[in-house]
């Protein structure tokens, strides 16, 4: 496979010695510039000291494990994509990990190919998300993506890790349509469980939190056989 043009520096946090070697090897081979973690505190030490691109978060790691390592790293307002790697493939431990921030979850054993497939695919999006401001004007609501914090005028708005993934996944979009299967790849991870039906559930909780008539939304409008699109101000 031939490595990207360009290189990424990517943190493996990864107790197992041979397994941090085999991700450290591969990333490499592809042109990426690789850090390492052994355990949850030194993940949350060498993403705030050396800022990668991408985080590969083992669960299972001694001192710190990885859903409460991502839910720190999120509180602390980063935006590096978290890819969740575990040998634990239950669907709650799935639902853990995304719900405390990950990107995109992928239980073990894996293939090459499908982990360098996801790694690209996080790095094209975190690209598009770089260009995407950290606040979000909805009418009355004030959206910030950096601090995960949402209002309605003077009032304090509680969105879920996934309400605010689905907004930031609209406002990238520039005014142009996410389907239903884009919002489960990228919010539920890939060959997730739920279904197209789950994401109108979530829209329709977000319409009720943030529109003044969810029955004729304003902001998030559905576009018919195709999606959702994001009409807002700014």
């Amino acid at each position: 496979m031939t490595a990207p043009k360009t290189s990424a520096r990517i943190l493996i946090a990864e107790d197992e010695f041979a397994m941090r070697n085999v991700l450290s090897d591969l990333l490499i081979s592809q042109g990426h510039r690789v850090i390492l973690a052994s355990n949850g505190e030194e993940a949350l030490a060498k993403a705030a000291s050396d800022k990668p691109d991408l985080i590969l978060l083992d669960i299972m790691m001694p001192k710190l494990d990885g859903f409460s390592a991502c839910a720190r790293l999120r509180k602390t307002g980063t935006r590096t994509p978290i890819l969740m790697l575990t040998a634990r493939g239950q669907i709650g431990d799935r639902v853990s990990g995304l719900d405390a921030g990950a990107d995109d979850y992928l239980a073990k054993p894996f293939s090459r190919a499908e982990l360098l497939a996801r790694v690209r695919a996080l790095l094209r999006r975190s690209e598009v998300r770089d260009q995407t401001p950290d606040t979000l004007t909805l009418g009355e609501t004030e959206i910030d993506f950096i601090q995960m914090k949402a209002k309605r005028g003077r009032r304090d708005l509680h969105l879920s890790p996934k309400e605010f993934a689905m907004l930031r996944m609209l406002a990238e979009a520039a005014g142009g349509v996410v389907t239903r299967e884009e919002f489960l790849d990228a919010v539920w991870g890939y060959g997730s469980f739920p279904t197209t039906r789950t994401v109108d559930n979530h829209i329709a909780k977000l319409r009720s939190k943030i529109e003044l008539d969810p029955a004729e939304p304003q902001f998030i409008k559905t576009v018919f056989g195709a999606g959702y699109q994001l009409v807002c101000e700014s």
